[in-house]
């Protein structure tokens, strides 16, 4: 991994997959226990931590159920915004109590099982992303475009206590960095003047506070990212859909000067493709990029009902290239 994030040619490219895990991330025990049995059974370069999607509005009041998509996205049956003046109600949060805190004892328990030698990560989503879990997609915009005073009252809140968690979760329990989600960055959500006071305006405060990190990975999620807007970002990688939208990996390398993460598609291939299409990808992104200044990785979470051998097909990938 060090070889990769300075640039060098690493004996191979290093590889990581991520999913949700519904049900078990509802406790801090066996949230811990599904990270370290999927670590373990695949033995990836770095193990990015994924909670419940709405980890981090429990403690506001928000409500969720999982209703078995295989993403593991959960469907949001309370939010706490109903109206623009609910935003300046937001009190910041603490991360050492409620659901914040349950993330921060399973955490610990996976680095100090794994040890110093696997990097593990810890998802943070941005300020307009749990803005969005508050509110409602819908709401989201009309409280943005309508209301935007009121709106950045509350994108406030959210960004001072993403920073304390993030203070907790890197310079505390000692995790190797974030990996900080970003879901708006889109031409069919927002125009580019909007992301940058929405969303810009709120991201880099946050990616101070996890400066001590030293693998934080962007995740620029959907189609038709502004990729060129966060190619100076303070990140070591970026992961996108990047055999859906644009750039390519070898593109992408041209505009950003860290390590890309990708290469194979979530769906079509990781889930519902066979081994030799999964290895066929992984081909691929390494003969693109040179294997140089990159990870192998899909463009966001492998699906819950993705079978255990196109995972280990994944992993195994990275090993044939370096036996050649």
């Amino acid at each position: 991994m060090q070889t990769c994030l300075n640039g060098g040619q690493p004996d191979r490219p290093p590889v990581a997959l991520w999913r949700h895990f519904p049900v078990d991330d509802q406790t801090a025990d066996t949230l811990a226990a599904a990270h370290l049995h999927f670590q373990q059974s695949f033995d990836f370069d770095f193990l990015k931590v994924t909670p419940a999607s709405g980890y981090f509005v429990y403690d506001w009041g928000v409500e969720d159920a999982w209703q078995g998509h295989p993403h593991g996205t959960r469907t949001y049956t309370k939010r706490v915004i109903h109206s623009p003046e609910d935003w300046a109600k937001l009190e910041p949060l603490n991360p050492h109590k409620g659901h914040l805190a349950a993330q921060l004892t399973a955490l610990t328990r996976i680095i100090d099982t794994l040890g110093p030698d696997t990097p593990v990560i810890h998802t943070i989503f941005n300020p307009l992303s749990i803005a969005k879990k508050l509110v409602g997609d819908d709401n989201l915009f009309t409280h943005l475009r309508q209301y935007p005073d009121e709106f950045h009252r509350g994108l406030e809140t959210i960004t001072e206590s993403s920073k304390g968690f993030v203070d907790a979760v890197i310079n505390q329990v000692g995790a190797s960095g974030i990996f900080y989600a970003v879901q708006h960055a889109q031409t069919n959500m927002l125009t580019q003047s909007e992301y940058l006071e929405f969303g810009r305006s709120y991201d880099l405060p946050i990616l101070q506070a996890a400066a001590n990190g030293w693998l934080n990975v962007l995740h620029l999620h959907g189609l038709n990212v502004y990729f060129d807007m966060f190619v100076d970002y303070p990140i070591q990688v970026i992961n996108w859909h990047d055999l859906e939208t644009k750039p390519s990996l070898s593109e992408a390398l041209k505009k950003f000067p860290g390590v890309v993460c990708g290469g194979m598609r979530q769906e079509e291939t990781v889930n519902l493709g066979t081994v030799d299409q999964v290895r066929a990808e992984a081909v691929a992104a390494i003969e693109a990029t040179g294997g140089k200044r990159f990870i192998l990785g899909t463009g966001c979470v492998a699906p819950t009902t993705t079978p255990y051998g196109n995972l280990m097909a994944a992993r195994k990938a990275v090993d044939e290239v370096r036996s050649k």
